[in-house]
């Protein structure tokens, strides 16, 4: 899968410059003047990388940076600036960035930093699919299920499960298969991986 890059980016040379640069590698890439705009469309796009200049008139790439992380998009920023000292780096890095570029920008620098993004964010989508099915095989488990797969994920017997429930071995046991047929595994570290995968959202 090929990932998009939105720039956002008030200097135009700049920005068209930098897209057409991406074209010509087979990186798709959007620009955006106006970060109020980028906003405005940022739920219609799929996720991307994303580049922002440091220094624009209504919100500068930093804030920008700090707005996206306090709405829980973890898309990964690249900042530019031609403007750049220590502090805003420091600022850029602590808050995510996965890296800090200075204009004029080195080609090779950019695109070294977007493969990087795009491994980034890859892992991050896989990682977020994975945990979505694991929640739709959970959500087929009764409320019992749940709780004899809880106990079994940290390492309970069947006897330990059924005293701890006021069950019988045998119902521990039926239950145990039902919860196999729904998770499609009877194996009890898979079992196990899949209550750790769902974590808090169980």
């Amino acid at each position: 899968m090929t990932l998009p890059v939105y720039l956002v980016d008030d200097d135009d040379a700049v920005r068209k410059a930098l897209i057409l640069l991406l074209s010509t590698v087979g990186i798709k890439a959007k620009g955006f003047a106006d970060p109020v705009v980028f906003l405005g469309q940022l739920s219609g796009l799929e996720p991307g990388c994303l580049i922002f200049d440091i220094r624009m008139p209504a919100i500068t790439g930093l804030k920008l940076q700090e707005k996206l992380t306090e709405e829980g998009i973890d898309w990964p920023v690249i900042i530019i600036s031609g403007h750049g000292n220590i502090e805003a780096c420091r600022r850029a890095f602590h808050n995510g960035a996965v890296d800090f570029l200075s204009k004029p920008i080195d080609e090779q620098d950019l695109i070294d930093a977007i493969q990087k993004a795009h491994r980034i964010l890859a892992r991050t989508l896989d990682a977020k699919a994975l945990h979505a099915e694991t929640m739709a095989l959970l959500s087929l488990l009764t409320a019992r299920e749940r709780e004899i797969l809880e106990r079994i994920a940290l390492g309970f017997t069947t006897r330990q499960i059924a005293d701890g429930l006021g069950l019988s071995p045998r119902t521990v046991d039926s239950h145990r298969a039902a919860i196999g047929l729904k998770l499609g595994t009877t194996s009890q570290a898979e079992m196990t991986r899949l209550w750790l995968e769902a974590g808090a959202d169980r």
